[in-house]
């Protein structure tokens, strides 16, 4: 903890994103199955979520914790272990509920809900209606997720109002089109975190991340703890957000 302890609450992010990497590779180093990998992994979440809950409350921030959880192309992967990750999410949401009740969070979920399986889609609009009202933490679950499908069912909803007459072409602007993202009305990330050192997008919130800072951690994510968090909201905290501006902080700047 004392990492972050001199740091002031307008230095934490707001939102803080994560790129869930190395269940898979966690469990194969130790001669496991990879499902045993994503079992470890849902306990890493469980230490992340509630850390990030801890500091808001103690510290005003983050506010936002995203996580990238089954993207549209993890469909790909071989069908035992899909089924199995079906049911770790059924499972996860139930057994966490108390957890998020008692640290007040309230869960969001970003993704389309075609082909989930019915028992995901009920837990998740059980989580959703139990924690609506608590004014914590926001966890939100990118479950079935993909940023160019989710620009594109934005784009799709923009054309339809507009051959409707509900919007008008040269109103479609940067705010427009956020409006129809599925993470409308959150802020964008400040911090994207992507474990197990590997350094690619993965076509996770490409709108969204326009700006945002990025920390990669060799850990797997797995073995992703506190103090790596920490890690990473220090590096945050220390770094001069220019928004394509100059610094005026430096006199080299041209």
């Amino acid at each position: 903890m004392s990492l972050l302890v001199d740091i002031p609450p307008n230095r934490f992010p707001r939102h803080v994103a994560v790129i869930m990497d190395g269940n898979g590779r966690w469990a194969v180093q130790r001669g496991l199955e990879r499902v045993r990998g994503h079992q470890q992994g849902a306990r890493t979440v469980r230490t992340v979520v509630t850390e990030c809950a801890r500091l808001r409350k103690e510290h005003g921030g983050p506010d936002f914790l995203t996580l990238y959880s089954f993207s549209m192309e993890n469909w790909k992967r071989p069908i035992d272990e899909v089924s199995f990750l079906m049911q770790m999410y059924v499972d996860y949401l139930h057994q966490e509920l108390p957890t998020m009740m008692e640290n007040n969070i309230r869960f969001r979920q970003i993704g389309r809900p075609d082909n989930l399986p019915q028992p995901v889609l009920d837990q998740l609009e059980v989580a959703l209606e139990e924690t609506k009202n608590n004014d914590g933490l926001n966890l939100v679950l990118a479950l079935n997720y993909g940023s160019r499908a989710e620009i594109t069912d934005a784009v799709r909803a923009i054309a339809r109002e507009v051959r409707d007459g509900e919007l008008r072409p040269e109103d479609v602007d940067e705010s427009a089109i956020s409006s129809h993202l599925y993470t409308a009305g959150m802020p964008d990330p400040d911090l994207l975190v992507r474990t197990a050192g590997e350094m690619r997008i993965s076509n996770y919130l490409l709108w969204q991340i326009s700006y945002a800072e990025l920390f990669v951690s060799p850990v797997l994510w797995p073995d992703f703890g506190a103090e790596d968090l920490h890690q990473a909201i220090l590096a945050f905290s220390q770094r001069n957000r220019r928004f394509g501006a100059l610094d005026r902080s430096n006199t080299l700047q041209r």
